[in-house]
């Protein structure tokens, strides 16, 4: 049944479908009435991703039917109860308890980043939920925004155990896949390990950063790009967390064994909405329209991924692993060999120095030759001064004469 065509329909000959409600990435989710007991019911469609073969499909179908029956037993108040599970053209219907909430995706994409204290309260409702789950023996395995839903008073119901696994059972998934939103796979999950009550505290890691930044904690443009960073990389630090940042780094820990528990989780989540102190309480806003065009998707799709795919996946990652571990041994090495060194001057007694060589005694002036005595030269003055003067009187007479001889020529005399 398409959700164009369904409205109107009588499923199972009991639940009258109204109105879609939501739709996800296994299926759409009707408003319905059950005829037998009067009451409204939520009515999930499960739709199979349509890359599946036909054998995947019907081993899906039935394992859908086995492990829906199992988690019907799961009662808790922050828990959609699971009603009943039928079968209608060839393909299960699970009918839950109708919440009238909107989905924690929805919310994000109306209204953007929630606050941080409404989105403790929501961690709490979410906590409280897996909690009960995991003491039935029943592992979510697609705990995201999609499947959580908000009240107007912020009250929180987790919802869609459409893909989820009884712990010690096959698992729902068909063999040689595995079925998940790749943005809230766990590391483990994305390595193609067995999945345990862990797997789910990393999602609500995952769901709790996207609620208060309003963005993916790994946000890439293809699923195996988002798997790789699930593994290897650490998210962005969180910008408007406030105290709930050490939350989410302590359930977005790849190593199973250093993640947060769910008593340290609540802990801390209890602490931060004590540390909110009395505000105004915040809702959802209301729901006129669908999303803004703008709105992210938040990564609520499910994908399929085969386990050749991740073998290659955990290949590459393990290459990368290696490589950085082993530039991280020889970064360690060489700065033990410089700490080591410096450790070694520092305990050597300083060397003993030499005492300095007495400068030797200037040597002896060098007396300067003597020098050769000057011939005296010896003169007497008269040997001058005669030659002198006679020379002056005989210039004087010659001067003489001459004007004499002028004289006469001229006839002055």
């Amino acid at each position: 049944m398409s959700a164009e065509a369904g409205t109107g329909r009588l499923v199972a000959g009991r639940y009258t479908v109204t109105e879609v409600i939501g739709r996800g990435g296994m299926g759409v989710v009707w408003r319905a009435t059950d005829e037998v007991l009067g009451r409204p019911v939520a009515l999930k469609e499960v739709v199979f991703p349509t890359h599946l073969s036909d054998d995947e499909r019907e081993a899906l179908r039935s394992r859908t039917l086995r492990e829906a029956r199992t988690a019907a037993r799961l009662l808790h108040p922050n828990v959609t109860t699971l009603y009943d599970v039928v079968e209608e053209d060839g393909r299960p219907w699970l009918v839950m308890e109708h919440v009238d909430a909107r989905s924690l995706q929805e919310v994000v994409q109306r209204s953007g980043p929630l606050p941080w204290p409404t989105v403790a309260r929501i961690g709490l409702d979410v906590l409280e939920a897996l909690e009960a789950a995991h003491a039935a023996g029943i592992v979510h395995r697609d705990v995201k925004p999609a499947n959580v839903l908000v009240g107007a008073d912020c009250a929180a119901h987790l919802t869609d155990f459409g893909i989820a696994t009884a712990t010690g059972n096959p698992s729902i998934t068909t063999s040689g896949a595995i079925l998940g939103s790749p943005a809230y796979m766990s590391p483990e999950r994305a390595r193609g390990e067995e999945p345990g009550p862990a797997v789910d505290l990393w999602s609500l890691g995952a769901t709790l950063y996207t609620a208060v930044e309003g963005r993916l904690a790994f946000d890439r443009p293809e699923p195996m790009a988002t798997l790789f960073a699930v593994v290897h990389e650490d998210p962005e630090p969180p910008r408007l967390a406030g105290p709930l940042g050490p939350v989410l780094e302590g359930l977005l820990t790849r190593d199973v064994a250093e993640r947060w528990d769910v008593a340290r989780t609540r802990t801390a989540l209890r602490r931060a909405a004590e540390e909110a102190g009395p505000q105004q309480a915040w809702s959802p806003p209301a729901a006129d329209g669908p999303p803004r065009g703008d709105a992210p998707s938040l990564g609520g799709q499910v994908e399929r991924f085969d386990v050749d795919d991740l073998r290659a996946l955990a290949s590459v990652i393990g290459t990368v692993a290696r490589d950085a571990r082993d530039q991280a041994r020889h970064l360690a090495d060489k700065r033990r060999e410089r700490r080591a060194e410096k450790q070694a001057r520092a305990a050597a007694p300083p060397p003993s120095r030499p005492a300095p060589p007495r400068p030797a005694p200037p040597p002896p002036p060098v007396a300067a030759p003597p020098r050769p005595a000057a011939r005296r030269r010896r003169f007497k003055r008269r040997w001058v001064v005669v030659p002198v003067v006679l020379a002056v009187l005989a210039v004087l007479a010659a001067l003489g004469g001459a004007v004499a001889l002028l004289a006469a020529a001229f006839g002055v005399w």
